[in-house]
């Protein structure tokens, strides 16, 4: 691909078995939500082949909905668990593996456009790679973010 470190690219760098621990590592808010689908411990739970093949699952019922969502719709976000939820999505938004993309457009970013003001909302927290992926989903949408999509 390129010569670039592979640190300029951590979405390379995370094999996609791996990306179950890595939302626990950064997220651990999600533990209760990941022992619940999984009925075992969340630390167990993502080491096991059906986290990573259930990741649509996982980023829908385990992130989104019950963690990302409601800070998003909150008044008084929890700013330092906002940063990490959006530094994880950073970790894997252009991953190489069509499974990780997938899961990382329709569990996580297509569920900003379900109500009005949630890009808006989630926009400080997001990295580069993050907002330029948003920035393309919005022109597929044709919808206009003031100030940062514009045709």
């Amino acid at each position: 691909m390129s010569d670039a470190p592979a640190r300029e690219n951590p979405a390379q760098e995370i094999p996609f078995e791996e990306i179950p621990s890595l939302l626990l590592s950064m997220v651990p808010e999600c533990a209760d939500s990941i022992t619940e689908m999984f009925h075992q411990p969340a630390e167990t739970a993502v080491l096991t082949e059906d986290a990573a093949v259930m990741l649509y699952e996982l980023l829908a019922g385990c992130f989104t909905t019950p963690v990302l969502m409601p800070q998003l719709r909150s008044d008084s976000p929890d700013t330092h668990l906002l940063t990490r939820c959006w530094d994880f999505v950073e970790r894997i938004v252009d991953h190489t593996t069509q499974h990780v993309g997938g899961a990382v457009y329709f569990e996580v970013l297509d569920q900003l456009l379900i109500e009005s003001g949630l890009v808006a909302a989630a926009w400080p927290y997001m990295r580069e790679r993050t907002r330029a992926r948003t920035l393309l989903m919005l022109d597929d949408f044709d919808v206009r973010l003031p100030g940062n999509n514009r045709r």
